[in-house]
């Protein structure tokens, strides 16, 4: 393993004002080697939203990073397996309290969002999916709804809104036979788009990104049909400088600001 070594503090960091971070957290004073980037561990539906903030870090900073996307409960299960993630964001907080509990984490972390599920149909979908829910119902009652996409409810925080809120309106049983399971929301959504899929029930965070934006017709699902994606962010017992400017700057204004932008709603809000 590389030693640490001491790094000045870029000169494009201190133009960067909008940082506004402690000089602690954007200047640590030692650094690992830039070939050692830290893995940061994040839920499938920052898969955006995240990698536009860690562009303009390692842009701010000059220190790369590494990003794994993956369900929540998959990804906390290799951090107790032992792999090397410095940072963990989850979309299910109960997946930091968990690690937390295990001694794998520093502490509880930060709560950095709250997702939103979506009802998400294709252009030639049968489901209407303006009319959310109800628009599903109408589809499965006209037989017309063949496939549809959830993120697998065991191990994905999204999947198991989406069972919740079926389950709510009494249609989990009846839309159990046409369901396709996906590893994680990021996969549902692709899922979702297929060709022979009719929808399905996936981020909001994600039908916003370029590669669903405009691509068919989606709805916000009532959060009173499920319980709160309430998502936190950990650094674990690895962490590093690096990370520890990371996980810094996900709490500043100018990161805040992107979650917003990608449909997420912040704490504060």
């Amino acid at each position: 393993m590389p030693r640490p070594h001491f790094l000045p503090c870029p000169p494009a960091l201190r133009r960067r004002a909008w940082l506004a971070l402690p000089a602690a957290a954007l200047c640590p004073r030692s650094a690992p080697a830039r070939d050692a980037a830290p893995l940061i561990a994040a839920a499938a539906d920052l898969h955006v939203a995240l990698e536009e903030i860690a562009a303009r870090f390692q842009e701010a900073s000059g220190w790369a990073l590494r990003l794994s996307f993956g369900s929540s409960g998959n990804l906390a299960r290799q951090i107790e397996q032992g792999a090397p993630f410095e940072l963990f964001l989850s979309a299910d907080e109960t997946f930091v309290f968990r690690l937390l509990a295990g001694g794998h984490v520093r502490d509880e972390g930060v709560l950095y969002a709250t997702g939103r599920i979506v009802l998400f149909a294709p252009p030639a979908s049968p489901i209407d999916a303006e009319q959310g829910l109800a628009g599903l119902l109408a589809a499965l009652e006209a037989g017309r709804v063949r496939r549809f996409a959830i993120a697998q409810p065991e191990h994905a925080p999204y999947g198991r809104a989406a069972e919740q809120a079926l389950r709510a309106v009494g249609l989990w049983e009846r839309l159990a036979p046409h369901l396709v399971l996906a590893e994680n929301v990021a996969q549902a959504a692709q899922f979702a788009l297929a060709g022979g899929s009719q929808g399905g029930i996936v981020a909001y965070a994600l039908v916003l990104s370029p590669a669903l934006r405009g691509r068919g017709r989606f709805s916000l699902i009532p959060e009173a049909l499920h319980a709160p994606l309430r998502q936190r962010m950990v650094l674990t017992r690895r962490a590093g400088p690096v990370a520890e400017a990371f996980y810094a700057h996900l709490q500043s204004p100018a990161a805040r600001s992107i979650l917003r932008r990608h449909g997420f709603s912040l704490p504060e809000d």
